[in-house]
């Protein structure tokens, strides 16, 4: 990159002093240096534009520079930017609930607003152990998961994150010993009876089932068949245990439909939202439960333990409120099955690659998963000198592009994509 002096000293800085995600202080990954975004373009400072394929990891559905979100956060600023949500209340916190609850299924009725993903399934764990306390059944404490499962990198979520092939077997040792089933393979009829096992012979300790459902992220971009997780909800139903979803990467369209829970035609007990609750402009999230959840809870004067600093941020309620109209008045299920289509096409080349074990599709999300590992760094470089932005993980180059993003723009990614895998050959 052509860059200005000023520009060298401060990615030096960088390289010294900031720690980056899943990344080394001592040899640290090469980092771009973005000075404006637009649509789904990236400026960086030599002045090179990027499509970004990655909605800043799947949070901006709306493309970046939006006037209406920017617009609602302006609005907000002018009145207050935050106030402590213990005690208070605000207009943008109740009209954003008053949404989540009229959006989600029938059953989830109550909300707790977050600050991030993971403390959001954070504290569907705490409400889910919290909930058997207060029924006298202490021993209830246990969860039960799938393997390839992601849930974020704190300490609970990091304990139902897959133990062996996730980012976090360094703390296995002290994290929350979960249960984990195999991982859903809907070719498989083994995948689902090994989670009857391990649901019928430890049900008497389990608090709850977490899972993504119909797509899981991070732990491998896997996708999964409906009738799978509408097994999952008759089983806890059938050995009284509650059922988590974690929608945080799945909600508001991304998998064709607005929650991907909604294609199996079932109702959690506690939902987890987050990353494009805001359109990706402000960090926010929510945990949604049902009513029996909360009122089990708050039996006997119990109250849930938990409350960030930061919890309710009106600036992030305003930005979600926005946010959620934006996708609500926009065609965004045509525009997630054109982007599915496109993918369809644009990927279908990378089939004939010896290097590619698997191309998946579902909605507005696109997988190439490869034999081996992929060079992150030098294949980062290559796409960047392709006017793309998309930042692999292990054997998956994904793309999850904003749902504003044009055919050509897409075309541009998926033609990357194929030709870096054929240059890595």
């Amino acid at each position: 990159m052509n860059l200005t002096e000023s520009w060298q000293q401060a990615l030096a800085f960088d390289a010294e002093h900031i720690w980056h995600p899943y990344t080394s202080m001592v040899n640290p990954a090469p980092v771009l240096p973005v000075v404006a975004a637009e649509g789904v373009m990236l400026e960086l400072a030599d002045g090179t534009t990027l499509v970004d394929g990655m909605s800043s990891w799947w949070a901006a559905i709306h493309g970046y520079n939006n006037p209406i979100l920017n617009q609602a956060l302006i609005g907000q600023s002018e009145k207050m930017s935050h106030v402590m949500f213990g005690g208070l209340t605000h207009q943008a916190a109740i009209d954003l609930c008053r949404k989540l609850v009229g959006l989600s299924c029938e059953n989830l009725q109550h909300v707790f607003l977050a600050d991030s993903g993971s403390v959001a399934v954070e504290v569907a764990i705490k409400m889910a152990i919290q909930f058997w306390h207060n029924q006298g059944q202490p021993e209830k404490s246990t969860l039960l998961t799938v393997r390839n499962g992601y849930h974020g990198d704190t300490f609970g979520a990091m304990s139902v994150c897959d133990p062996e092939n996730g980012m976090h077997s360094l703390f296995n040792g002290i994290l929350a010993k979960q249960i984990f089933a195999a991982a859903p393979d809907c070719a498989d009829e083994q995948s689902i009876g090994d989670f009857e096992h391990k649901i019928r012979a430890n049900h008497k300790q389990l608090a709850a089932v977490i899972l993504e459902p119909i797509v899981q992220g991070a732990g491998g971009m896997r996708f999964y068949c409906p009738d799978y997780l509408a097994r999952v909800r008759e089983l806890c139903d059938q050995y009284d245990v509650l059922l988590i979803l974690d929608e945080i990467a799945t909600g508001f369209g991304r998998t064709g439909t607005l929650f991907a829970y909604e294609q199996a035609d079932i109702q959690p007990d506690i939902l987890t939202l987050g990353k494009s609750l805001t359109g990706g402009m402000m960090t926010l999230a929510a945990t949604l439960t049902s009513t029996k959840v909360a009122h089990g809870i708050s039996a006997n004067g119990g109250v849930l333990m938990h409350g960030p600093t930061f919890m309710g941020n009106p600036l992030a309620c305003a930005v979600a409120n926005a946010s959620i109209e934006l996708l609500l008045k926009s065609d965004w299920q045509q525009s997630v099955q054109r982007i599915e289509t496109q993918l369809k096409q644009g990927l279908e080349a990378c089939k004939a690659l010896s290097v590619v074990k698997e191309v998946r599709v579902k909605g507005a999300i696109g997988v190439v998963e490869l034999h081996q590992p992929i060079d992150v760094r030098w294949s980062q470089a290559r796409f960047t000198e392709r006017g793309v932005w998309l930042r692999p993980f292990g054997n998956l180059v994904y793309v999850m592009p904003p749902f504003i993003i044009k055919n050509s723009k897409l075309k541009k990614i998926t033609d990357a994509i194929y030709q870096v895998l054929t240059a890595s050959v």
